[in-house]
């Protein structure tokens, strides 16, 4: 029996989930902005219309954002990640398997649904169910790999005729298709290699499938023709229903204003360290490097500038945000000039181990970690059911440097006192 995947994709998702709990704003242009409402990071189909690109600063776009009375909004992630979860709940509910690529993507696993249900039927219903359980419109591709099933999703999206539902299990219809993209739109093709291949002759996903795989292989990599495999319809890419375990964790954010004092700095890295250690709990990982770098602005010519980073390992890998804070501190002393205006600053974990498979330092004493365990766990705990905050006094009580968010819409699903009111 022939494999089956479907790519379910949410149009434009954060501007859908802006637009979600806003009748008023059903057709009218909306972004969503970046950290410090800097850059355009998401936008409404409205706003895609008028031609403004993904990634264009603000200032920029002032005259358009005026005289199309464009509605701006901050990244509200809390909004975004629980739309997303109800989003995934239904499709876990309709299909055997699901691989959550990303917020607003998933890959099911189909096969043998054609046996009691036809595939586009399905992909309407499921299409439909998403829209009326959540409100937010997706495009949904059918093909007997996921590399077809991203371009059909893909074509769902561009051709209104096909009611955001495209079928490729034909190996006709693939091809049709195929002739039609470009291939710098395929999957895992990046814009080098697409530039590769197009010196050679290679324009569109048909001529990348039809390609001479020897040829694909010695020249590229075996990546590569994989991916011609797939546009072939041979699977080589199976669902992933296990997470991969993360290989680091980065946290860091511009400041909203110019950090020229070493108190504010500190209680910055100390609280990217407490979400760094706090994530890595969630890896159940335990890391033995830690890095601190900072640096000013990029773009100020008036501002000299100054990038700096340090790393540091420990003798036993530790997921304690107490000793995370207390060697990041040590790092930043370390790095830390005076009279900078500093821009941005965060820390990275990496070399992660599992708690109880570690390899131990043979000179170094070993601590037990059972009551480190268990007030890290409390701590999370706490936290993770938004009946309170417990945080440590290094990451300040009233903190200053916290990301610009002037534009932030409520948290209509996360929190009581924010649920939208219907009169």
């Amino acid at each position: 029996m022939s494999q089956v995947f479907a790519l379910v994709d949410c149009n434009n998702f954060y501007a859908s989930c802006e637009k979600l709990f806003r009748p008023d704003l059903r057709d009218r242009p909306v972004a969503v902005l970046s950290n410090n409402d800097g850059c355009v990071v998401a936008r409404s189909k409205e706003v895609k219309a008028l031609g403004i690109k993904m990634g264009v600063p603000v200032f920029q776009i002032k005259e358009d954002v005026e005289k199309y009375d464009i509605q701006c909004f901050s990244s509200n992630y809390a909004l975004y990640a629980d739309m997303s979860a109800r989003v995934m709940s239904v499709l876990e509910q309709e299909a055997p398997e699901v691989e959550i690529y990303s917020i607003d993507e998933a890959f099911l696993n189909l096969t043998g649904i054609s046996t009691v249900e036809d595939l586009t039927q399905f992909g309407l219903r499921i299409k439909q169910q998403v829209h009326q359980w959540t409100g937010i419109s997706v495009g949904v591709g059918i093909a007997p790999t996921k590399t077809l099933a991203k371009l059909a999703n893909h074509a769902a999206k561009t051709y209104p005729a096909t009611q955001s539902v495209v079928n490729l299990m034909s190996p006709e219809r693939q091809r049709r298709l195929m002739a039609l993209v470009d291939v710098s739109d395929v999957w895992g093709v990046g814009r080098r290699i697409s530039e590769r291949l197009k010196k050679q002759g290679i324009h569109t996903a048909l001529d990348l499938a039809d390609a001479n795989a020897k040829a694909i292989r010695k020249e590229f990599s075996v990546v590569l023709e994989r991916t011609q495999q797939e546009l072939n319809g041979l699977s080589c890419l199976d669902l992933e229903q296990v997470t991969p375990v993360k290989q680091q964790i980065v946290c860091s954010r511009s400041f909203a204003e110019r950090i020229t004092e070493k108190p504010i700095l500190q209680q910055a890295v100390a609280k990217y360290v407490a979400r760094a250690a706090e994530k890595l709990r969630g890896e159940k990982r335990v890391a033995k490097s830690i890095q601190v770098f900072i640096r000013t602005g990029l773009f100020n010519n008036n501002d000299p500038r100054y990038v700096a980073a340090l790393s540091t390992r420990f003798a036993t890998p530790t997921s304690d945000t107490r000793q995370l804070m207390h060697s990041a501190d040590q790092l930043l002393n370390k790095i830390y000039r005076a009279g900078y205006r500093y821009a941005k600053a965060g820390v990275m974990l990496s070399d992660f181990f599992d708690p109880n498979q570690q390899q131990l330092d043979l000179f170094t004493p070993s601590k037990k970690s059972e009551r480190s365990d268990t007030l890290m766990a409390a701590i999370d705990q706490i936290n993770q059911k938004a009946k309170g905050k417990v945080f440590f006094a290094s990451q300040g009580v009233t903190p200053q440097w916290l990301m610009k968010r002037e534009q932030l819409s409520p948290a209509y699903t996360t929190r009581w006192d924010q649920l939208p009111v219907v009169r």
